[in-house]
């Protein structure tokens, strides 16, 4: 079987899990990239990230997907954080009202700091603990409608639609850029496919180093 090799990829995307300490972002990300789940993980701390290639419309998606501490005291990482993310995983735990009362706040911080264009999906994690629901799926729901939002519940332990979510995102993400590539193949594009990185060197400089090394 010819396997492709990891960085053989068509498109780079780069996803945040946010949301309150505790809601199950880091397992989402190792069920989704190892398909791992820790009972006991502890708190994580600073950013961590990890990813994933997956199949759309023929294309391979290379997915980045980035962890982050839901405490307070490491918000200091926000803008680096969002820096270049084209989505976000809104994370609650639909056993813990209050996780779900702080969606607005995570959304107001995602409006604030990321990309105006950024996917967002609404993610009810711990569906396994349907015993100790205390969000209404149909309160979610009403929520994503009025903000615009994707919505699905999910279960880390059990694996339950943590492989639709992400590829739902990612295949929406997907079919934007894929539309907005289309639309502006027409006009010249500086910044595609390649990284502009602006050094301290002379333009001369380096157009002589060029044709001199040779």
């Amino acid at each position: 079987m010819n396997h492709k090799a990891d960085d053989d990829y068509d498109y780079l995307f780069k996803v945040v899990l946010i949301g309150d300490s505790g809601v199950g972002k880091s397992n989402l990300l190792s069920r989704f990239t190892r398909n791992e789940f820790c009972l006991e993980s502890k708190s994580t701390i600073g950013v961590e990230f990890a990813t994933r290639s997956i199949q759309v419309d023929g294309k391979t998606i290379k997915a980045q997907i980035w962890d982050t501490a839901g405490q307070e005291r490491y918000r200091a990482i926000t803008s680096a954080y969002y820096r270049g993310a084209v989505g976000a995983l809104l994370v609650y735990d639909i056993t813990k009202q209050v996780t779900f009362e702080n969606v607005e706040r995570w959304l107001k911080e995602l409006r604030d700091h990321a990309d105006s264009n950024i996917v967002i999906m609404l993610v009810g994690n711990k569906s396994d603990l349907r015993h100790l629901r205390s969000v209404q799926t149909d309160d979610s729901q009403a929520f994503c409608e009025k903000e615009g939002l994707s919505f699905i519940e999910t279960s880390a332990l059990e694996s339950t639609n943590v492989e639709q979510a992400f590829q739902r995102i990612l295949t929406e993400i997907y079919h934007i850029v894929s539309k907005k590539a289309l639309a502006s193949e027409d006009k010249p594009q500086p910044d595609k496919g390649t990284r502009i990185v602006v050094s301290e060197t002379q333009p001369e400089e380096k157009k002589k180093s060029a044709c001199c090394s040779g």
